[in-house]
Formats: structure tokens, sequence, C-alpha cells
């Protein structure tokens, strides 16, 4: 194994890991969210920054499952309406007939 891609806890490199895991948990459920616009930054474009952590090499269980964590979420926000933003949004057929038959 490359010794310069291992990550022992308390590396320089582990410290940097971990605060860019911190950055996109702050971030990336503003910047989906967006504004009436719609997002300011795509789902795909999280995705490819998770990824290259991933692939950084040696991490530690803690940033291993906060990574998860947060493609977990990633992927729970591209599914799930958001909230006030889904009244601006025209229903689907299927879901407006499925509303009128449990009345």
């Amino acid at each position: 194994m490359d010794s310069t891609l291992a990550t022992p806890s308390g590396s320089p490199q582990a410290k940097l890991i971990d605060q860019e895991i911190a950055h996109i948990a702050r971030v990336m459920h503003v910047s989906l969210h967006g504004d009436f616009g719609g997002p300011i930054l795509p789902a795909s474009y999280w995705r490819k920054r998770l990824s290259a952590l991933l692939d950084v090499g040696e991490l530690g269980h803690a940033q291993l499952c906060k990574i998860d964590s947060l493609l977990l979420q990633l992927q729970h926000l591209e599914t799930t309406p958001q909230g006030e933003w889904a009244a601006f949004t025209p229903p689907r057929p299927a879901k407006a007939a499925q509303s009128r038959r449990s009345r």
C-alpha cells in the first residue's frame, strides 16, 4: 500500500478530510434546497465531491460513516420534495388521481 495515501488519525491529511466532510455537511442541504430558481449546485456535484473523498485512500471509520451518511442524505434530498417548494411544483397526474380516490 502506498504510504502517501494512508490517513492515520491526527495526520494533517485526516484533518483536511475532516474539514472537507464538515463543510459538505454544512452546505450540501442548503445548496440543494436553493431558491425559486432551483438548486444552487446539483446533486451530481455533491456526489462527485463525496466520491473524491472516498478515492483519497484509507479513511478512518468515523470518516467513512459520515461520508456514507452524507451520500444517504443526498439520495433522500434528491428523491423527496423540499417542503414549501413542493407547493410550487405541479402535482403529478397519478398522485392527483389517488388523492381524489382516498377522499
